[in-house]
């Protein structure tokens, strides 16, 4: 009967998927086809659940290791005791219920002549090995408890994302600054970031020129990053592809004659190589700095369009407005005619503003940003609706030693973070 199964040790291949257990037979269902392994053991490590129940049809191969009840039988009835080291019932070609079936049901042969074997016609077959020493079949219940108790002393394994090994707990401030802006950020991760006065900003960029991180090389990178984050707000890859190349986005950067106004004539570089569409906005001036100079050349061999009066912008709404107007050394260029027409037109245009690098001021930027884009570190800017977003421009952490500040990256894989107020 199938009941001579119970207390049997038995090894169940389930597959590549479900992979093998281990485990004393508690329970044989002929009815429903099922087999229940009690303190089973998957994969040579212990299960949770103190039983588990296979169903005949996701069995791949079925061996006893150690078949309990046949040997007290025939220890009872005969002088010496014979027991079956090795019953192997396997899965050939194209199985179904039926072929398992002969598995479970056969099992009274088995207990009455353990070393006698069937088949049927499909050509599954269990067969018991000729007569063996009890000592084999002891010998192979050894092995397996001893690969289940070295199981049991392995570690816990762990997922990619949760191998992680705390020594110490972590540090959220990982970055000290000797003059303190008033106000502080964390990033999504929970690091603190706080912010500098405009003087402490000025002094880091002029270490990090005297190490030879020049002004071009600063533009380059503030304009890459700027640029990265300018077209994951135009849609990124859902808007940018080769399908959609009838609805390009437009996007209008209002620059002024400065170093701030530079960085944004570079972003639109970028922008532009990407396909596109650029109108960079820049006051005619009789002499400019050499670094906005310079990045008008590049600008020029793009197929970005460049103005100067307000009447040559669009009047109707672009995707995108990048606002470089403002500058930390000159104040008073908000008092000039040309950067007040400008200002109304990208309030009025109703456009998204994205604002990189403005200056600290006690009032309201003159046009409102929806997003700002600072560099290194914050500055401690007005409370206002405009979302904060940091840029990493390649500095040294050496040259922010240099200044006082003792600095760990916050940005991790990224080049542009999200910053919350705290």
């Amino acid at each position: 009967m199938a009941t001579d199964w119970v207390g049997s040790v038995v090894s169940i291949d389930c597959g590549a998927t479900l992979g093998v257990y281990q485990g004393e037979v508690s329970s044989v269902d002929r009815v429903s086809q099922t087999i229940s392994l009690k303190h089973p053991y998957h994969n040579g490590v212990k299960c949770p659940v103190p039983e588990v129940t296979f169903s005949a049809m996701d069995i791949k191969d079925l061996k006893f290791l150690d078949i309990q009840n046949k040997v007290n039988k025939t220890s009872a009835g005969k002088d010496t005791a014979t027991e079956p080291s090795y019953i192997s019932t396997g899965r050939h070609g194209q199985t179904n219920k039926t072929n398992h079936s002969l598995a479970i049901s056969n099992s009274s042969g088995l207990s009455s002549n353990p070393r006698k074997g069937s088949s049927n016609s499909r050509g599954t077959t269990q067969s018991t090995p000729r007569r063996s020493n009890i000592d084999g079949a002891s010998s192979n219940s050894n092995k397996l408890q001893h690969h289940n108790t070295q199981a049991e002393q392995k570690t816990q394994s762990y997922r990619h994302d949760e191998n992680i090994l705390e020594v110490k707990p972590v540090t959220y401030r990982q970055i000290t600054v000797p003059q303190h802006g008033g106000k502080e950020y964390c990033t999504d991760t929970g690091l603190v970031v706080p912010t500098v006065p405009y003087e402490l900003h000025k002094q880091l960029l002029a270490a990090a020129e005297r190490w030879g991180l020049s002004l071009e090389r600063r533009l380059e990178a503030v304009g890459v990053c700027s640029s990265q984050m300018a077209l994951t707000l135009l849609g990124g890859p859902n808007r940018l592809t080769p399908k959609n190349v009838h609805q390009r986005p437009t996007v209008v950067l209002l620059c002024g004659p400065h170093v701030q106004g530079a960085q944004g004539i570079s972003c639109g570089r970028h922008l532009a190589n990407h396909e596109v569409e650029v109108i960079l906005f820049l006051p005619n001036f009789v002499k400019m700095q050499e670094s906005v100079t310079s990045e008008v050349n590049l600008f020029s061999k793009t197929s970005g369009k460049q103005v100067s009066s307000v009447k040559d912008l669009p009047m109707s709404p672009v995707d995108l407005v990048i606002n470089c107007l403002d500058c930390h050394e000159n104040p008073l260029l908000k008092e000039q005619s040309w950067y007040q027409s400008v200002a109304d037109w990208a309030n009025k245009n109703r456009a998204p503003v994205l604002s990189i690098d403005p200056p600290v001021s006690e009032q309201p930027q003159s046009v409102d940003a929806k997003w700002t884009l600072s560099l290194g570190l914050p500055l401690p800017l007005a409370d206002k609706d405009s979302r904060v977003y940091l840029c990493d421009i390649g500095l040294p952490k050496m040259v922010y030693q240099e200044v006082g500040i003792n600095y760990h990256s916050p940005f991790g894989c990224k080049f542009v973070i999200p910053l919350h107020s705290v």
